[in-house]
């Protein structure tokens, strides 16, 4: 899969890694870049076409595929994160981060999947879809759920020859994490390493450190892994 010549689409692309998706790809030499938004008005990097789109509304989302016609690779990026745990959570808000990132973007990939045959979907998900944290219950079960969706749907996909990938990542230095004191990794730094990923059709991208020693704890019993974890993030 060449990113130079294809037609791209980017949910979540006013802001954050969105927008670093955005620039980059049309560094890249994509023939168009779809940009969606609920505000596409925010959208604010030349040459692209901004398209309204909101992941959480079926008819939004119909409307945005009708659109976009003629998309190759698809870009799942849009999310929130709320901070709501499981157990004290408020039940609405971590529904809305399942609604999000599990059922948005299974709704997306449904309305795009029969042009992206020969293409590519990829996801963005997070080092968070394999470690819990305490703050974030609901973004490690929706982020779980999404990278399950991901698995699936490239097997489901397969028969297609659409390339299905998920991309891993620790902190990003974007706006949605500002508050994090902690290493964060540039956003060029990990969309480069996403887009990389795509033309070399891997299956699974993992954009930093943080990512990388978190799956090598995935084989390890859980009372070592947040044992180990902790120790890691309070060094």
């Amino acid at each position: 899969m060449q990113i130079n010549g294809a037609n791209v689409l980017v949910t979540g692309a006013n802001r954050g890694l969105g927008r670093q998706f955005v620039r980059s790809l049309a560094d890249r030499g994509a023939a168009k870049v779809y940009a969606t938004a609920r505000r596409p008005e925010l959208i604010d990097v030349p040459g692209v076409i901004p398209v309204r789109l909101d992941i959480t509304d079926s008819a939004s989302i119909a409307a945005a595929a009708e659109a976009a016609p003629d998309v190759d690779i698809l870009v799942n990026n849009a999310g929130i994160s709320t901070g709501a745990n499981l157990i004290t959570g408020d039940l609405a808000t971590i529904r809305s981060e399942m609604d999000t990132h599990f059922y948005g973007t299974l709704g997306v990939i449904r309305a795009f999947a029969p042009q992206l045959a020969g293409g590519a979907i990829l996801n963005v998900l997070s080092a968070i879809s394999w470690l819990a944290v305490d703050g974030a219950g609901a973004y490690h079960a929706a982020k779980a759920a999404e990278w399950a969706l991901t698995n699936s749907a490239r097997l489901e996909l397969a028969a297609q020859k659409t390339l299905v990938t998920g991309l891993h990542l620790g902190a990003a230095d974007t706006d949605m994490m500002a508050w994090y004191t902690g290493d964060k990794t540039a956003p060029e730094v990990i969309v480069g390493a996403a887009l990389d990923g795509i033309e070399a059709d891997r299956t699974e991208m993992l954009a930093d450190a943080w990512s990388k020693q978190v799956k090598v704890w995935l084989s390890e019993d859980p009372s070592v892994i947040y044992r180990e974890a902790a120790a890691a993030l309070t060094a």
